[in-house]
């Protein structure tokens, strides 16, 4: 069992470029096309959305803008349709991409404790991925995503969305079991959110408490994508030059 032991409270110095791709699934475009706008400040990673960052594979994915890091990336050559979380079939690698396992866990509690700023077109997240070495490796652990539209005010304060559970892509031993909890939280400030991933079983955490368990998970290193997304055919939803912001304050893993 790999170790996870693993605390990344980014320093002023910038970001760790041995643990973290500053791109967002860069095979099927470039490092350069699918680079994040971020700056590392007061001791946060602050991953943002200007409104001259560009589209994401633009004339192959519906329109989307997203700034991301991720703590592995590998793909097959320029050609071929070996890369991780493909979005379609028969989608080809565009550049590259040389094996890099900045941090690739496999089990442990992996907490995040992170802030956002979202309008009703943006949504955040932080997920885990296997690495798709092998085709099957590929299923998803959702620390939470919390999409900007169902943020609500309500008389008891504050409320969220937040979605979280596992995904399959490829993988047959993994069922889909995802969903969303309505949490009265505040995500305009910090909180910590958390998988306790463990064989046969993964529990969700915020703040420390309990939210929901699936009893089943994924049996292999995966790597960790932070993102925050923005959706231009959302945008009667919000004024466009709202800048989307997902700040995490620092990452670990134990176990």
């Amino acid at each position: 069992m790999a170790s996870t032991e693993f605390t990344d409270v980014f320093y002023a110095a910038g970001l760790d470029t041995e643990t973290w791709i500053a791109s967002y699934l860069p095979m099927w475009s470039s490092r350069a096309a699918s680079a994040a706008t971020y700056a590392v400040e007061s001791s946060e990673l602050r991953l943002t959305i200007p409104p001259e960052h560009g589209l994401w594979c633009p004339g192959e994915h519906e329109p989307l803008r997203v700034s991301g890091i991720q703590s592995g990336v590998f793909s097959g050559p320029v050609g071929s349709t070996i890369g991780q979380q493909p979005f379609r079939d028969g989608v080809v690698v565009r550049e590259f991409q040389p094996r890099q396992w900045g941090w690739t866990p496999r089990y442990g509690l992996l907490e995040v404790r992170a802030r956002m700023e979202l309008s009703p077109r943006s949504m955040a997240a932080v997920w885990m991925v296997g690495l798709e070495d092998e085709p099957t490796r590929c299923a998803e652990i959702c620390i939470f995503e919390v999409f900007g539209d169902a943020l609500r005010v309500e008389e008891r304060g504050p409320t969220a969305a937040v979605g979280m559970g596992v995904h399959p892509f490829r993988d047959p031993a993994i069922t889909d079991e995802f969903a969303t909890e309505r949490m009265a939280i505040d995500v305009t400030e910090f909180h910590v959110y958390a998988a306790d991933w463990q064989p046969g079983r993964v529990d969700f955490l915020v703040d420390g408490a309990a939210v929901k368990t699936v009893h089943q998970a994924p049996d292999y290193p995966m790597q960790m994508m932070v993102a925050v997304f923005d959706f231009p055919d959302k945008a009667q939803l919000a004024p466009s030059d709202h800048v989307p912001e997902l700040a995490v304050d620092w990452v670990r893993g134990s176990g």
